[in-house]
């Protein structure tokens, strides 16, 4: 599925720049603990986080993670946003808790074959 597809069906929010939004989602990984998603996220995943800080860019961008959902109406700080700019990483929000959201792309197919 196509992260195009996802910020229309859930109606996320958009919060860097949308040239990369044709990216494939290849499944999914939900955490607050960026030593966990080093861990244990893969490439191409969609990162679940309430996390706003900078560091969650590095986190991507060293995981090649298609993108961040910011969870519990939280918005990133201004220099998260910039650094995401610059490094091509696309950051969405979601007034949804993590638990509600990972649901709802469950049911999209996100996660059920990877």
């Amino acid at each position: 599925m196509k992260l195009e597809e996802i910020i229309r069906i859930l109606n996320l929010k958009i919060i860097t720049s949308e040239k990369f939004l044709n990216r494939t989602i290849t499944g999914g990984y939900a955490s607050d603990l960026l030593s966990d998603v080093i861990a244990n996220a893969q490439s191409g995943n969609l990162w679940i986080t309430m996390q706003t800080h900078i560091n969650i860019v590095a986190v991507a961008v060293l995981k090649e993670l298609s993108a961040i959902i910011i969870v519990n109406g939280r918005n990133p700080a201004d220099d998260t946003i910039k650094k995401a700019e610059e490094q091509g990483v696309v950051i969405m929000c979601s007034d949804l808790p993590a638990f509600k959201l990972c649901g709802k792309l469950y049911e999209l197919g996100i996660g059920k074959d990877n």
